[in-house]
């Protein structure tokens, strides 16, 4: 029987080359797999650097008391946390709502454990991110952090974060990107030889950090990512580049 069109569509799993229909699912283990490891290792492999790429990325938002913000693919709930402050979720006059989604039950399970535990209020919300639940322009500011890079169908899901953003809403993008050119050989070293071997030491998990490190090589680089979220309706889109373009944060309005 010949294969329908859908079943011929491939897309990368790191760099093996694997059908669009199985991509989720490999993913999906993928993070099963590390999520009650996944805050230490963040710490580890990013020398506790990611905390502060976190705390940026609040500070750029722009958000204040009383706005909405939808956490995508937010899994361990460190950006949930920051924004749950940020827009006073606790607050007895105006406050203001943070929504965490992940498509992974056991990532959420772990963010929204850690909600719990911190005392706050932040419903959680297990959905795709290229079909998103939620109603249009519902949001003030939409952020995905180290999460764009995993989905099947990135510009659907810049499409949908556009929609569901308020007229002036802001869209972040936190993701490892290209690095400084100097540095790419270090880089390539330390994220093709070191971090699997971190991942088996700590996490007992090889091949999730080798998925991890070709899953950053094959995300678009910065102008690439800009251009992206132009297509998808964004306008003013400009980017940070952090520890010398390890991660890149992008920003774009929806008018």
């Amino acid at each position: 029987m010949q294969d329908t069109p859908e079943q011929q569509k491939t897309t990368h799993f790191g760099f093996e080359t694997v059908a669009e229909q199985d991509k989720q699912k490999k993913v999906g283990e993928v993070f099963h797999s590390v999520a009650q490891k996944y805050n230490i290792m963040n710490d580890v492999m990013s020398a506790g650097l990611h905390r502060l790429w976190k705390r940026f990325a609040v500070d750029v938002s722009g958000v204040g008391q009383g706005d909405k913000v939808l956490d995508i693919a937010g899994g361990s709930g460190d950006l949930s946390s920051l924004f749950a402050k940020k827009v006073g979720t606790q607050a007895a006059h105006n406050p203001g709502q943070v929504i965490l989604t992940d498509i992974n039950a056991s990532m959420l399970g772990v963010g929204r454990d850690r909600m719990i535990d911190a005392g706050l209020t932040v419903p959680a919300a297990q959905c795709n991110a290229e079909t998103l639940p939620f109603a249009d322009e519902s949001f003030h500011c939409v952020i995905v952090a180290f999460g764009l890079r995993n989905m099947t169908h990135k510009d659907n899901a810049l499409r949908e974060m556009q929609r569901v953003l308020k007229p002036g809403g802001r869209l972040l993008v936190l993701e490892f990107s290209k690095v400084w050119q100097p540095l790419e050989k270090l880089y390539d070293t330390y994220s093709f030889k070191l971090l699997p071997k971190l991942g088996k030491w700590i996490a007992n998990d090889e091949p999730s950090y080798r998925y991890l490190a070709e899953s950053i090589r094959m995300h678009p680089d910065q102008e690439t990512l800009k251009q992206m979220m132009h297509d998808a309706g964004f306008a003013k889109v400009d980017y940070y580049n952090l520890t010398a373009g390890v991660v890149a944060l992008h920003k774009g309005i929806k008018l």
